[in-house]
């Protein structure tokens, strides 16, 4: 399973396929540089900087297949339609692949084996590891939120929380493309 350092790693590694500048040299015009790469890029490493943001072929495949695209928003809407396109087996295999919410520094230990026992349970359930997309949730909020979300979640049915992950999947892809387009830092802090 892949962890947060290692999908950052790979994102790393992608601006040097892609010949993107790295983060620390992003400037005004970045994103559009970085678009237009990304647009003109070999088709195998366009998939695999698309695959640094979520692990599926087929995703990647769709997305690298429509290009060019004119601006972000397209790119960003075209990654969306193709997450909701995923199928049950390109989905598993996304869920596989995401690594699960790190814990903020400092967390107790209590909390940390009580995260661990939900995420025991979520997975004994539904088969894969729980995911969920921080973007927008503060540092010191997100094992509040992680604990009242994996526990909700597990009274969701199989195919309600199928719906629920993939539309977590896809603000997690849909943040992390936008954050490697645009050249900045840690692409897993979606996270947490």
């Amino acid at each position: 399973m892949s962890t947060p350092d290692n999908v950052t790693a790979q994102l790393l590694q992608s601006y040097s396929a892609l010949h993107l500048p790295h983060p620390a040299d992003r400037g005004p015009k970045l994103l559009a540089q970085n678009l237009e790469r990304f647009n003109t890029a070999p088709a195998p490493e366009a998939r695999h900087t698309l695959l640094t943001c979520l692990h599926s072929p087929r995703w990647a495949h769709r997305i690298t297949a429509h290009r060019p695209y004119p601006d972000l928003p397209s790119l960003l809407a075209a990654a969306d339609e193709a997450t909701y396109d995923l199928s049950p087996a390109d989905l598993a295999e996304a869920l596989a692949a995401e690594p699960l919410p790190s814990l903020p520094e400092g967390t107790y230990a209590a909390a940390s084996t009580a995260l661990n026992a939900a995420y025991a349970a979520y997975e004994a359930r539904f088969g894969h590891g729980f995911v969920i997309c921080l973007d927008d949730v503060a540092p010191d909020e997100a094992l509040d939120r992680v604990l009242a979300a994996v526990r909700s979640r597990l009274a969701n049915d199989p195919e309600e929380e199928r719906l629920v992950a993939t539309e977590e999947l896809r603000r997690l892809a849909r943040g992390r493309l936008g954050r490697a387009l645009r050249g900045v830092g840690n692409h897993a802090a979606s996270h947490g």
